[in-house]
């Protein structure tokens, strides 16, 4: 069995409310560890605008979300939080003696007296591609997390997406010592919403012949002997041709999920927790939520709003 992480407090998310929570826990001498889903830092500000303005954070009059996800880092720092990124909470668990336990999809375990949930809209996981019998091949041919070279090297790999992972995995895939057989781009369509300088370098690596490009719409598979042999696609003519494949790399984007947290038998609204306005508490004695996951009278969702709760909190 995993031996505990035995922590005073452990913070769940990593965005911007959740690093001004570690700073405010910093403060007051709190040593705390910090669990997010996502490989970095940053959460909602840095994943959906990174490079969007902001004009509502005090004493800063404009700056990006990445901007500000690298400030509240700056802040954070001389505390030193243990962070615990790419995993997330699968369960909290009362123990006899009162504190929390608390385990993750990685099986690293936490005791801890206070349990700060700041997980914003939920946990930022995978799209997945729809499409009937492809999840019985995820982790052996088909692939939504965070790409790995060692999975496609040698390999025919198709990747499906039209922004920047999709894009930069298809040029990573084509050249280096754990290159692919053969790369090829997926997409409905031949446009894409990945930036100018990405485009411009996938274009001239299909010119070269390092990888290609097919415009089609996913509709079916064809597997032989337990493994996917290809993908049946719709193309933009309205007919059908089949595209072979060794490996799937869908990078589709993320989406919020709330997750486990509707199980961990909190009080909820509309799929928020609901907290008191004194200190931000639960229904649960040492649980606190601040940011957009929770609710109360009054509530706005804007991050100044987070950060006065994690304050409180």
């Amino acid at each position: 069995m995993t031996t505990p992480i035995d922590t005073e407090a452990l913070v769940i998310g990593a965005g911007p409310v959740g690093l001004f929570q570690v700073f405010q826990l910093g403060l007051q001498g709190i040593h705390c560890h910090v669990v997010d889903a996502l490989p970095h830092v940053g959460g909602q500000c840095a994943e959906l605008y990174a490079d969007k303005p902001i004009y509502d954070i005090p004493g800063i009059p404009f700056c990006t979300g990445q901007e500000l996800v690298e400030r509240l880092q700056q802040q954070v720092a001389p505390f030193k939080p243990s962070l615990h990124l790419g995993q997330h909470v699968v369960s909290v668990i009362r123990m006899p003696d009162q504190s929390l336990q608390v385990q993750t999809s990685s099986n690293t375990l936490f005791q801890t007296r206070t349990l700060f949930i700041a997980a914003g809209v939920g946990a930022f996981v995978p799209r997945r591609m729809v499409l009937e019998g492809l999840a019985d091949y995820e982790g052996t041919q088909v692939f939504a997390e965070h790409p790995s070279p060692e999975h496609w090297a040698g390999q025919h790999l198709v990747v499906a997406g039209d922004g920047d992972s999709a894009l930069q995995t298809c040029l990573d895939a084509s050249t280096g010592p754990l290159a692919a057989a053969s790369v090829t781009l997926l997409h409905r369509r031949d446009q894409f919403s990945a930036s100018p300088e990405l485009i411009a370098q996938m274009r001239q690596a299909c010119a070269g012949g390092r990888m290609r490009f097919v415009a089609g719409q996913p509709t079916g598979l064809r597997a032989e002997g337990g493994r996917l042999q290809a993908l049946e696609l719709l193309n933009p003519q309205g007919e059908t041709e089949w595209l072979s494949l060794d490996m799937l790399q869908t990078c589709l984007g993320l989406s919020p999920k709330l997750g486990p947290v509707a199980q961990w038998g909190l009080a909820m609204e509309r799929k928020q927790l609901v907290v008191n306005t004194e200190n931000f508490g639960t229904s649960e004695p040492g649980i606190f939520a601040v940011g957009d996951i929770n609710t109360y009278p009054g509530k706005k969702k804007l991050i100044l709003c987070g950060f006065h709760e994690a304050t409180l909190a």
